[in-house]
């Protein structure tokens, strides 16, 4: 009879000690639920514990030297940084500004060659089109046959009033 007092002593004893074993296994099922709350048939529920008394049956748990398996999974570290991002490349862009003013004079003499490169084809092509012309209006002047018409043909910048009826 010793034996049982002594025993339900130590196990009073026991259970006082670990009052959280009693609490998890009562609350084991809303604690995997989720820290928060938990979505049910899309309304969302808040759990069946409070946070305070979760957080105290967390407290004594740890105390009593236990792992707590009921904390949320980490999220994925955040990759992009954060503030503007003119203010975290602009000494990237001054390195490449102060390596493009060091070719500058390469790249200003390459432009005045291509501009002037682009203004001898045109003067060329002016000359072609007005040569063309001036035998144009030659070939008009020999024919014998030769009308204004009301149609206007386009050649650079002349407009042609004359069409040839018959040869």
């Amino acid at each position: 009879m010793a034996g049982k007092a002594a025993q339900s002593v130590v196990k009073a004893v026991g259970e006082y000690q670990y009052p959280w074993r009693e609490k998890l296994a009562k609350y084991k099922v809303e604690l995997s639920k989720g820290v928060w709350g938990y979505w049910e048939l899309g309304a969302w529920k808040p759990l069946g514990i409070s946070a305070r008394h979760r957080a105290r049956l967390r407290k004594e748990m740890l105390i009593a030297g236990q792992d707590w398996p009921y904390n949320p999974e980490k999220k994925e570290m955040r990759s992009k940084m954060k503030g503007h991002k003119c203010d975290r490349i602009a000494a990237e862009r001054r390195e490449n500004t102060a390596n493009l003013m060091q070719k500058m004079p390469e790249m200003l003499l390459a432009y005045k060659k291509r501009r002037w490169e682009k203004k001898m084809k045109e003067e060329e092509k002016a000359k072609d089109t007005e040569i063309c012309i001036f035998s144009l209006f030659g070939w008009l002047r020999t024919k014998k046959n030769v009308e204004p018409c009301t149609n206007e043909f386009n050649v650079g910048f002349f407009c042609l009033n004359y069409y040839v009826l018959a040869e």
